[in-house]
C-alpha cells in the first residue's frame, strides 16, 4: 500500500505519519513511500490505541525535558562518537527519540531510530536542544587501557614469576596440512568438522610432552583470516611455519612469514606431506633460502623439520624441537600465576545454550570461576564457568592456559585484553557491550554521497557466528573495493538471521550474506515476500569470492579504440536508405571490412558508421592499403560528400579486473 493512501485512510497529514511510525515500532525507513500489507492493515485496525499511546509518551518526554531544563539554564555536555544511531543519540541526551525525531525532521533529516546519524548533524540538533557537544574519545581512552595492561605484563615483579607452558601459533597456506599436524599432535578429529577441510575459527589446545605442557594456537589458512593470523602470533612464543614439501611456497605462506617477522618471536619451519610422492624437501629449503632462512643442514641457523601429519611421521621430533626452542627462550616464558588474571581474548561467539562464550589466553595471574571480568574498559560481567577445550570444566586457569569462558553480558572483540579481579561495575548495557564488540548498528549510511562519486555499491549485511570470521569477512570485503565499486556493510552482527535483518535489508536494497548461521523457515519465506536475497556459507572464501564476483559484474568494461587509416573521399556512387557506395584512396594505414569508420568534414567528425564492403578492381578483399584506391559500402546516418575523410578503427572491449 503507497503510504500517502495509508495516511489518507488513517486520516492524519502523510509528514506526521512519517514522523510517527517509527517512533511507534514500525521501523519503514525514511524515504519508503510503500508499506507493506500486512503492517498497513495492522496500524489501521490499531491506529486509535497506538495514537494515543505516542500521544502520551510525547507528553511524558516534554514533561521530563521541561524539567530538565528547569534543573538548570547552563548547557549540558554530552559526548557524541562521529557516528551514532539516534536511539543512541536521544539515550545520551536524556529526551524521548520522538522529540529527536522531530528535531531532525525540521533539519530536513528524515531517519529512523535505528539509522546512524554523523557527528555533525547531532552536534546541531544538540545544540537546538539546549546542549553542548564534545567529540567522544573512547575507543582512544580503551587503547590506553589495552597498552597500560600489556605494560603491566612487562613490568612484574621476577622473584614471583615461575615458569609457564610456551605458546605455539600454527600458520601457513591454506590445505598445507596445519589442522592435520594439530590433529596428529592431540590425536583428536577436527578436520573433518570443518568446512573444505579448512579451519574457520581460530582454537587453542594444550597437550603435553615429556612431562612439559605446549599450547598451540591454531589459525585459519586462507587470506581472509589475516586479522586472526595476526592477533594469533601477538600473543605467541614460538611459531610453526607449515609449508608442503609438494607445493612449496604460496602467497599465504609469505603473508604468514611476514607476520612471525613483524611478531619477532622464533620460528620452526615444518616441511609436511614428505610421504607424497611428489614431495621435494630441499625445494622448500632452497624457497627459504632465497628468503635468507637457510636451513641447520645447509649450513644456516633456521630449524627445519621434516614430517608427514597424515602418516603421522616426525611428529615426536617437531615437538621435541618446539621444547628446544623453548629452553632457549626461557627467560621469556615466565608469569606470576598469582596475580590478577590477565590475558587476550582470542575467540567469541555466541552459543545458543550458553549465550556468549569466549575463548582467552591467559598471560599471568589465574582466572577463577566466579571472578568479575572486565575488556577494554567495561565491566562484561562474572564467570560462571570455566572449560578447556575438551569441554572439561575448570576451577580455575593459569599462565599459558587457554580457557572458554560462560557468564559473560557480552562477547568482547578478538585481541581485546581480558582482566579479572575487583573491577567497578559500571552501568554499560548488553547493547552498548554488543555494540562496541560486533558494531551490530546499521552502519553510516552514505547512498547519496557514493553516487555523487559515481560509486556503484554492492549493499550487505553479513551475519556470522563468531566475532574472528565476522572481521574477517569484512577485512576481505574491504580489500575488494575498486574506484568505480564497493561492497557497501549496512549492518553486521553475530547470531542467525531474523526478521529484522530482512525488513533492514528489503528497506536499504541489500542482499544478506551469512556464515555459519541459519534462517528459520518463517524468516526465509519473509525474504522470499520481500525479494530479499538470502546466501548461506559454510567456507569463507566462498563468500568472499561470490562477493567479489557480483563487483565485477558491476564494472563497467573498457573500451580502447585502435586507429587504423584514413580514407578521402573522391566519389560517390549510389546512395540508399543509411547506406552509401563510395570510392576513396587509401592516404594512411589500411582500411579494412567490417571496421568502424568516424567520417570528419573540415577535420570536424559528424557522425560515425561501418565499413561493411570493400572492393579493389571490382574484387571483395578485406583490406586496402595507404596509396591505393577502392570502393567500400559506409553503412551509418552522415551523408558523405566528395572531400570528406573516414578514419577506419576497431573497438575492443576489455573487462576490468577487480
Amino acid at each position: 500500500m503507497n503510504l500517502s493512501e495509508l495516511a489518507r485512510k488513517i486520516r492524519v497529514p502523510m509528514a506526521e505519519l512519517r514522523l510517527k511510525l517509527p517512533a511507534m515500532g514500525f521501523d519503514i525507513g525514511g524515504r519508503a513511500i510503500k508499506v507493506d500489507n500486512r503492517v498497513a492493515s495492522k496500524i489501521m485496525a490499531d491506529w486509535k490505541n497506538l495514537n494515543a499511546k505516542y500521544e502520551a509518551d510525547r507528553k511524558k518526554d516534554e514533561a521530563e525535558e521541561e524539567e530538565v531544563v528547569d534543573k538548570t539554564a547552563e548547557k549540558q555536555i554530552v559526548k557524541i562518537p562521529e557516528f551514532i544511531t539516534v536511539r543512541d543519540f536521544s539515550a545520551r541526551l536524556g529526551i524521548g527519540v520522538t522529540k529527536v525525531l522531530g528535531e531532525l525532521m525540521k533539519n530536513g533529516v528524515l531517519a529512523s531510530m535505528n539509522e546512524n546519524i554523523d557527528f555533525d548533524t547531532a552536534a546541531i540538533i544538540a545544540s537546538e536542544l539546549n546542549f553542548e557537544v564534545e567529540q567522544d574519545t573512547t575507543d582512544a581512552t580503551q587503547e590506553k587501557a589495552v597498552e597500560a595492561l600489556e605494560e603491566k605484563l612487562k613490568s612484574q615483579n621476577k622473584k614471583d614469576l615461575v615458569e609457564r607452558a610456551p605458546v605455539v601459533v600454527v600458520m601457513g597456506h591454506v590445505d598445507h596440512g596445519k589442522t592435520k599436524l594439530l590433529d596428529a599432535i592431540r590425536m583428536t578429529n577436527v578436520v573433518d568438522n570443518e568446512h573444505g577441510g579448512i579451519t574457520q575459527h581460530i582454537g587453542a589446545y594444550q597437550v603435553e610432552k615429556n612431562n612439559r605442557k605446549i599450547t598451540f594456537i591454531d589459525t585459519p589458512g586462507h587470506e581472509a583470516f589475516t586479522t586472526m593470523r595476526s592477533r594469533g602470533a601477538r600473543v605467541a612464543d614460538i611459531a610453526i611455519l607449515v609449508i608442503a614439501a609438494d607445493d612449496g611456497f604460496k602467497p599465504q605462506t609469505e603473508e604468514s612469514l611476514k607476520i612471525i617477522k613483524s611478531a619477532g618471536i622464533p620460528m620452526v619451519v615444518a616441511i609436511n606431506k614428505i610421504d607424497k610422492p611428489d614431495a621435494n624437501p630441499d625445494m622448500v629449503k632452497k624457497q627459504l633460502a632465497d628468503h635468507n632462512l637457510t636451513s641447520e643442514e645447509w649450513g644456516g641457523k633456521q630449524v627445519t623439520a621434516e614430517i608427514s601429519a597424515k602418516k603421522n611421521i616426525g611428529i615426536d621430533s617437531l615437538l621435541d624441537i618446539v621444547l628446544l626452542v623453548a629452553d632457549l627462550e626461557k627467560d621469556s616464558l615466565k608469569a606470576n600465576p598469582t596475580g590478577l588474571a590477565i590475558g587476550t581474548i582470542i575467540e567469541s561467539h555466541v552459543d545458543k545454550g550458553e549465550g556468549p562464550v569466549s575463548t582467552a589466553l591467559i598471560q599471568s595471574g589465574t582466572l577463577n570461576a566466579g571472578d568479575g571480568v572486565s575488556v577494554a574498559g567495561n565491566y562484561y560481567g562474572k564467570v560462571r564457568l570455566l572449560k578447556n577445550y575438551k569441554g572439561e570444566s575448570l576451577k580455575s586457569a593459569g599462565p599459558s592456559v587457554p580457557v572458554r569462558i560462560v557468564g559473560l553480558k557480552a562477547s568482547p572483540s578478538i585481541g581485546d585484553i581480558l582482566q579479572a579481579g575487583d573491577v567497578q561495575k559500571a552501568k554499560v548495557s548488553k547493547y552498548q557491550l554488543d555494540k562496541q564488540a560486533t558494531g551490530f548498528s546499521a552502519a553510516h549510511v552514505a547512498v547519496d554521497e557514493d553516487n555523487e562519486s559515481g560509486v556503484s555499491t554492492l549493499n550487505l549485511i553479513v551475519k556470522a557466528d563468531v566475532l574472528g570470521s565476522l572481521e574477517a569477512i569484512l577485512t576481505s570485503l574491504e580489500a575488494l573495493n575498486h574506484k568505480e565499486v564497493k561492497a557497501k556493510i549496512i549492518s553486521k552482527g553475530l547470531g542467525n538471521i531474523t526478521s529484522a535483518d530482512i525488513e533492514q535489508a528489503s528497506a536499504g536494497k541489500a542482499a544478506i550474506f551469512g556464515f555459519h548461521v541459519i534462517a528459520d523457515t518463517d524468516t526465509m519465506s519473509l525474504a522470499s515476500e520481500k525479494k530479499v536475497e538470502v546466501q548461506l556459507y559454510g567456507v569463507i572464501y566462498h563468500l568472499i569470492d561470490e562477493a567479489k564476483k557480483r563487483l565485477q559484474a558491476m564494472l563497467s568494461p573498457d573500451v580502447v579504440q585502435t586507429d587504423l587509416g584514413r580514407l578521402k573521399v573522391l566519389a560517390i556512387f549510389k546512395k540508399e536508405k543509411n547506406a552509401m557506395i563510395l570510392g576513396g584512396t587509401v592516404t594512411k594505414g589500411k582500411i579494412t571490412k567490417s571496421c568502424k569508420a568516424n567520417v570528419l568534414r573540415d577535420d570536424v567528425k559528424i557522425g560515425t558508421g561501418d565499413i561493411t564492403q570493400v572492393q579493389q578492381g571490382k574484387v571483395d578483399v578485406n583490406e586496402c592499403k595507404q596509396g591505393n584506391e577502392c570502393g567500400l559500402r559506409f553503412e551509418g546516418k552522415p551523408i558523405l560528400a566528395e572531400g570528406d575523410f573516414i578514419e577506419c578503427f576497431l573497438e575492443e572491449v576489455k573487462e576490468k579486473i577487480l
